[in-house]
């Protein structure tokens, strides 16, 4: 039986704004996207979305909510990947890593075309980070 890949997003908030990366390959070579990757086996979610972040940006987390679960079997193009998305906080020194050509701190009013379904997910930590904090500037 097949079954779906498992992966992690994360918006991080850092410097009153939301850190992506420009993704070093394909799918979406270039383009900008969220912190993330797959789950590895014998792996925690929550450890693969801290490993994955420090991987890409440098950060170390700080987990603040789950924004949910995206399972749309085409939200990747390799395939059906099932992505746990997180919002964190972020500290330390921002600095792109592995597959990722930089990463980089938007407004989130300005944040650029993303890969996959990342614009929906940055929308709904939004939404819940601005539900638990009202007047927070983000």
């Amino acid at each position: 039986m097949k079954t779906p890949l498992l992966a992690v997003d994360d918006v991080v908030l850092f410097e009153s704004g939301i850190v992506l990366i420009q993704r070093e390959n394909p799918p979406f070579q270039g383009c900008y996207a969220l912190p993330g990757g797959f789950v590895e086996v014998g792996e925690t979610v929550e450890d693969a979305v801290h490993r994955e972040t420090m991987e890409e940006t440098g950060l170390e987390i700080e987990l603040q909510a789950l924004v949910g679960v995206y399972s749309d079997p085409g939200r990747d193009p390799r395939g059906h990947v099932v992505s746990i998305a997180y919002l964190a906080e972020g500290r330390g020194t921002l600095q792109s890593g592995s597959d990722a050509l930089s990463a980089e701190v938007f407004a989130p009013c300005s944040l650029p075309p993303l890969a996959f379904d990342h614009d929906r997910i940055i929308r709904d930590a939004l939404r819940l980070h601005n539900q638990s904090r009202p007047s927070d500037q983000y």
